[in-house]
């Protein structure tokens, strides 16, 4: 697989999997509507060839006020349905605008399944406005600065977790900003795992 990566743009094709269609028919709604996301976590080093199981993908959307989710849930009630609820304003109310994520699958289907929830910290924040445009066989997507993703997932700290970690280091150790990594790992406090797994 060969991917061409610049700063802020990764374009590469690839043999699609279930999982990579169920993402990329949940993106199209949020690039149509306009509305900024982030792909985080363990999807991530799948997508990039990691061959391990995943049910769910994980995702920031930026905070909305209601007139906008209410457009959100009507147009992704086209293809998919929420698992947690039925209702639009109880979706928003009790589970978005309270930090709990909302899930979302194809219409009949539990999995694969999209977690989405607002973003609730600065490192949330700066994974939405320093997300990579990834283009995969031409479809689009956006994930979270490959930095981030490395130094987060050694911070969980799970086998799972570190060897995404290392798996994504690998890939892309020459392209990675490793000052910006050095300054996460030591806000995080994970300096030891970082010389221990990455180094």
């Amino acid at each position: 697989m060969e991917i061409e990566y610049t700063h802020k743009n990764i374009i590469f094709e690839k043999e699609l999997n279930n999982l990579d269609n169920f993402v990329i028919d949940f993106c199209k709604i949020l690039d149509k509507l306009k509305i900024s996301y982030v792909i985080i976590s363990g999807y991530i080093p799948i997508l990039f060839g990691r061959n391990r199981i995943s049910e769910d993908v994980d995702m920031f959307l930026e905070k909305m006020d209601f007139v906008r989710f209410n457009d959100l849930w009507n147009n992704l009630s086209e293809k998919f349905e929420c698992l947690n609820t039925s209702e639009c304003k109880e979706a928003y109310r009790e589970y978005l605008s309270r930090g709990i994520a909302l899930r979302f699958s194809k219409k009949g289907e539990f999995i694969p399944n999209m977690e989405v929830k607002f973003s609730k910290v600065s490192l949330d924040d700066l994974s939405l406005k320093e997300r990579i445009k990834v283009s995969i066989n031409n479809h689009i997507m956006y994930i979270s600065p490959l930095e981030i993703q490395v130094v987060f997932k050694l911070f969980l700290g799970t086998e799972k977790d570190i060897e995404d970690s290392r798996y994504l280091f690998a890939l892309f150790k020459d392209k990675l900003d490793k000052r910006f990594m050095e300054d996460l790992f030591r806000k995080l406090k994970i300096d030891e795992k970082y010389k221990k797994y990455i180094q």
